[in-house]
C-alpha cells in the first residue's frame, strides 16, 4: 500500500490538525445534535476503532446518528509490571454507517530493554483504520435477535527503532493490514452488551513486534483471531465487563530458531473493566489488565498484569 509506506512520523501535537478538520466536519448542518444512548456507542479501543479497550465492536465511533456526522478523540495509558502503552487518536462517524479513524501509540519497554540491549526503547506505531456498518442496528434491532455487524480494516506502520534489526533478523515486517468482522448485540432491556469480533491477522502483539516471521520456517500467513466483549449496563451512565482478545503466537517459532526457545511466546490479552459517561460527550474506562508475557526472555516470564485508564470526547 503506497499510503502506509509514505506514512509519516506523528506527535501529539501532529493530531491536532486532523483532530480541527474532523471538528470542522461537525459543526456542518449534518452535526450531531442527538445522539446515541450513553455508553451504546462504545468507548475507544487503544488502535482507535470504537468498541471496547482492546477489541473494536460492531458500532460506530461518535454521537452521530443517520444523517449526522460527529467527531470522537480519545487519550489512553496502559501500565504493567515491566511495561507502559500510551495511545491517542481521533475517529470520525459518518451517518451512523462509516467510521475513519486514526490512532497512535507509544510503547515504553522499561528496564527489558535492557535486556535487549537497547535501553530506554519506544516502539511508536501509526494505525489507520475504516469500519463499515454492514447490517442491523444495536439499538433498534435489540428486541430481536439481529446484531449490528460491521467490517473493518486497520493498516498498521511501526516506526522504524532500535529494534529494525531484531525484526529484520526474525523475518517480521514493520508494516500490515488488519481485517475484521465484529458482531454486537444489544439487549437493552437486560441491559447486556455482547460483542464478538473475527480478526485475520499477522500482528505480532497487536504490530508492536512487527508483522509475521520468517526465521526457521515460522508460519508467515495471516491467522484467524477471535475476541470477544461483554458490558452490563448498571443504569444509563454505569457499565462493568469483561473482554478477551486471541493473540497469534507466530514469533516463538522464529524465537526457537534464534535459541530462545519460548522468549518470544505470546498469550492472550484480558481485562475487566469499567466505563462512566457523566455525559452524552465524556466518557472514562478503567480496567484490570492482564497481557500474558510479553517478550518473556527479558522479563524472566513475568504475566504482564496491569491497570489502563482512557478518556474519551465524543461529538
Amino acid at each position: 500500500m503506497p499510503f502506509l509506506t509514505s506514512l509519516p512520523t506523528r506527535q501529539a501535537a501532529r493530531l491536532l490538525p486532523l483532530a480541527a478538520a474532523a471538528a470542522l466536519l461537525t459543526a456542518a448542518p449534518a452535526h450531531a445534535d442527538t445522539g446515541k444512548l450513553l455508553l451504546t456507542g462504545g468507548v475507544s479501543s487503544v488502535e482507535g476503532a470504537a468498541g471496547g479497550g482492546i477489541s473494536p465492536w460492531a458500532v460506530i465511533g461518535s454521537q452521530a446518528t443517520e444523517g449526522e456526522v460527529g467527531v470522537s478523540a480519545y487519550a489512553s495509558r496502559a501500565v504493567t509490571r515491566d511495561y507502559g502503552l500510551t495511545a491517542y487518536g481521533v475517529a470520525v462517524g459518518i451517518h451512523d454507517r462509516v467510521e475513519l479513524s486514526l490512532g497512535h501509540q507509544n510503547f515504553d519497554t522499561g528496564i527489558t530493554g535492557t535486556g535487549l540491549n537497547l535501553p530506554g526503547l519506544r516502539l511508536k506505531q501509526d494505525i489507520v483504520g475504516a469500519k463499515v456498518r454492514v447490517a442491523g442496528d444495536a439499538v433498534l434491532d435489540s428486541d430481536s435477535l439481529m446484531p449490528q455487524i460491521a467490517v473493518g480494516v486497520q493498516f498498521k506502520r511501526l516506526q522504524s527503532s532500535g529494534l529494525d534489526g531484531t525484526l529484520n533478523a526474525l523475518g517480521a515486517k514493520r508494516s500490515g493490514a488488519d481485517v475484521y468482522v465484529s458482531a454486537t448485540k444489544l439487549f437493552l432491556a437486560q441491559g447486556i452488551l455482547v460483542n464478538g469480533t473475527l480478526r485475520a491477522t499477522k500482528a505480532n502483539q497487536g504490530g508492536l513486534l512487527g508483522f509475521g516471521a520468517t526465521l526457521g520456517g515460522a508460519d508467515n500467513g495471516y491467522e484467524f483471531q477471535p475476541e470477544i466483549s461483554v458490558a452490563y449496563l448498571i443504569n444509563s451512565k454505569l457499565a462493568v465487563g469483561f473482554e478477551y482478545r486471541a493473540m497469534p503466537n507466530k514469533l516463538q517459532r522464529a524465537g526457537q530458531a534464534a535459541g530462545l526457545g519460548a522468549g518470544l511466546r505470546a498469550d492472550d490479552w484480558k481485562d475487566i473493566f469499567i466505563a462512566y459517561a457523566p455525559s452524552k460527550n465524556v466518557s472514562l474506562t478503567a480496567a484490570y489488565v492482564d497481557l500474558g508475557r510479553i517478550v518473556p526472555a527479558t522479563t524472566s516470564g513475568r504475566k504482564q498484569t496491569g491497570v489502563y485508564v482512557s478518556a474519551q470526547l465524543a461529538f
